[in-house]
């Protein structure tokens, strides 16, 4: 474990103990692997039997003697490989079929084009002329629209819906994410809202991973991307035209509106909305529970609503904080 995330072991004596399970500090067993790497967890150590710790040099010295130690530099990156080399089969969904089995009771055009070892689980609906990858796995429910391409070693999850879309390879979607619908788009008429059409595409490239029941709409006139590696949460809404960069970030029950542009590397906390036609640069961070009306420049931390720089956000709360005080001593001394 030590060697493969790079980590040290304090009493290396203990270098042949074998462990193999993960849990949580409170629940670790003898044989568990568990992560300590912040002080607020100090009494769930305090009763923890895990077989390993894994943690900081900061905090390495907080933990009593006779538990095995694995100092690492970045504690929650080597606790992740550790999980992974444990569990190599959780990473990703495994199918209810063997590999490479098509269920009788899935319904595959004629004209669609599998290669070998796709595997399609009951239920599931290959259009026309769609074209999937070997290794990938449709999941009971699913729905590949007309012209769809899929490509290799991907899941597609129970009762998801792709339409007008181009997805890479080793693409994860959860249950019930959509993929490739009409975005919101109407203008007043004569006789009220008339329809835009839509008639653009959802390209997803490789690695990408989006939580359940979250929706990527097609786009407008230009196609709606989400970059390489990029990892969605669950819950939630990508609008039309969006383009988001590589190794993005992007948390649950976020809304992004029609036609904004997310740069490589951008992390958005849960329940943030943003803006259309806004700009967030490369590397910026946005706050959990913040509106983005306007452009957020590269590397910015950024929240609040309207969100702004995480400094002056913070500064303006301590002042509100302390007009309130003053507004309820002055309420006071009237009294």
């Amino acid at each position: 474990m030590a060697s493969l995330c790079g980590g040290e072991l304090l009493n290396s004596a203990i270098a042949d103990r074998r462990v193999t399970g993960v849990a949580a500090l409170k629940e670790a067993g003898p044989d568990d692997v568990a992560l300590y790497e912040n002080p607020s967890y100090s009494p769930d150590l305090a009763v923890s039997r895990a077989g390993l710790i894994v943690t900081s040099k900061r905090h390495a010295a907080s933990i009593p003697e006779h538990f095995p130690v694995l100092v690492a530099r970045h504690p929650q990156t080597a606790f992740g490989q550790i999980g992974r080399s444990l569990f190599p089969t959780a990473t990703k969904p495994a199918s209810l079929l063997t590999a490479g089995e098509i269920s009788s009771l899935a319904s595959v055009h004629p004209s669609a084009f599998l290669e070998p070892g796709v595997t399609i689980e009951p239920f599931a609906i290959v259009g026309a002329r769609a074209h999937i990858g070997t290794g990938t796995v449709l999941a009971s429910g699913v729905v590949i629209g007309e012209g769809c391409q899929i490509g290799r070693y991907s899941y597609i999850g129970p009762h998801v819906s792709v339409q007008h879309a181009l997805i890479g390879n080793s693409v994860v979607l959860h249950p019930g994410v959509r993929i490739g619908q009409d975005g919101f788009g109407y203008v007043p008429g004569p006789a009220g809202l008339e329809k835009v059409v839509q008639i653009g595409r959802v390209i997803i490239q490789d690695g990408v991973e989006i939580g359940a029941n979250t929706t990527i709409d097609r786009g407008a006139v230009r196609d709606t991307v989400i970059g390489e590696n990029t990892k969605i949460d669950n819950l939630v809404q990508i609008a039309h035209n969006v383009t988001i960069g590589r190794n993005c970030v992007i948390v649950g029950q976020v809304g992004v509106a029609g036609s904004v542009t997310i740069g490589n590397g951008v992390a958005i906390g849960g329940q943030s909305g943003v803006n259309g036609h806004v700009t967030i640069g490369d590397g910026a961070q946005i706050a959990a529970v913040s509106v983005v009306a306007g452009d957020v420049p590269a590397g910015a931390r950024w929240g609040g609503t309207p969100a702004r720089p995480v400094r002056d956000w913070i500064r303006e709360m301590a002042q509100l904080k302390k007009l309130g005080k003053t507004a309820r001593r002055d309420e006071r001394d009237d009294g």
